[in-house]
């Protein structure tokens, strides 16, 4: 008797592992599963963006800038996609030092911090023998020791390799406010780019950091960003209908631009009818070429795994119509 009692016993230890294990991996499948469709939904998401945009180019359907932001309903989930014009960030290549300093100051560096950066950024642009500088600084910080190139930055990721440089101030991360509440910092990666402005930056899809490096106060900032909220800005004319100027203002624009990126987030949709809570971000950025050349755009980068600006307008209140 005892001896059966035991067997018992162990058998029962089994069977109910062997439960936790095929939940576990049913779970961990239907994960998976859901990944990979709220993948797709997002990369066919920024097809049909690509597509509509043309279309609203060429024949006026679809799409009418400026919208910020495309929504697509399918039978499988949902995705929100955000268009964003480079001209809404600063060109690495050309910024100022007083610009990028002002701009690393935004997104949370310390002022000795965000120097050493910029003598960074500017001795890795620099056209010259100027070799052992950003060398020397890399020493000084504990980081990477290799030459500068002396050429223009080809990749915006290229900036980690900037001594003083951190995922945070490239990324982004989280800060609390005057309550205690956090809130999502933006990063470089949102304000700067290759294919940026030299001029003016586009008042619809530009960082809050942006703004603020422009010299625009953080109130005048709250109240663009409500704006925008509401609805976009069509035309300069409508900051000096909110009392709003100085000038930063003046370095700032609707549009602009033949280079955008479109970030797509999906949310797929369960069986039942309800909304997964996994959510995925895709981001390509996309050049539209001239009319009547082919190909009529070009994809110059594409992110299978986006993070999706922390920054960014509730989709349900961005004032764009709902495209079904």
């Amino acid at each position: 008797m005892l001896a059966v009692l035991w067997l018992s016993a162990a058998l029962s230890a089994i069977a109910f592992s062997v439960a936790i294990s095929v939940r576990g991996e049913t779970e961990r499948a239907s994960t998976a599963s859901e990944g990979l469709r709220a993948y797709y939904l997002a990369s066919g998401s920024i097809e049909r963006a690509v597509l509509w945009i043309f279309w609203g180019s060429q024949y006026g359907k679809y799409y009418q800038a400026p919208m910020p932001w495309l929504h697509f309903n399918y039978p499988s989930g949902k995705a929100d996609v955000e268009v964003i014009p480079e001209a809404s960030k600063m060109n690495i290549n050309s910024a100022s030092a007083q610009d990028l300093d002002r701009l690393l100051v935004a997104v949370g560096a310390d002022p000795e911090r965000a120097q050493a950066i910029v003598r960074g950024i500017l001795t890795w642009r620099a056209q010259g023998p100027e070799g052992g500088v950003l060398a020397s600084l890399g020493n000084a910080a504990g980081g990477p020791t290799f030459m500068p190139p002396h050429a223009s930055f080809q990749e915006i990721e290229e900036l980690l390799l900037v001594p003083g440089m951190t995922p945070d101030l490239f990324y982004g991360s989280y800060d609390r406010d005057s309550q205690g509440r956090l809130f999502p910092r933006g990063g470089l990666k949102d304000c700067l780019s290759v294919y940026g402005a030299s001029g003016q930056f586009d008042i619809n899809t530009a960082h809050p950091a942006l703004l603020m490096a422009l010299g625009i106060n953080p109130a005048e900032v709250a109240a663009i960003m409500g704006m925008r909220r509401a609805t976009p800005f069509r035309s300069m004319s409508q900051l000096a209908a909110m009392g709003l100027g100085g000038p930063g203002f003046q370095r700032l624009g609707v549009g602009g631009g033949t280079v955008w990126t479109l970030r797509a987030t999906a949310y797929p949709r369960l069986v039942n009818g309800q909304s997964s809570d996994l959510t995925r971000t895709v981001s390509a950025t996309v050049k539209f070429l001239p009319p009547n050349t082919t190909p009529a755009y070009q994809y110059l980068r594409w992110y299978d795994d986006s993070p999706s600006a922390g920054f960014a307008v509730n989709p349900q209140t961005a004032g764009a119509p709902r495209i079904p």
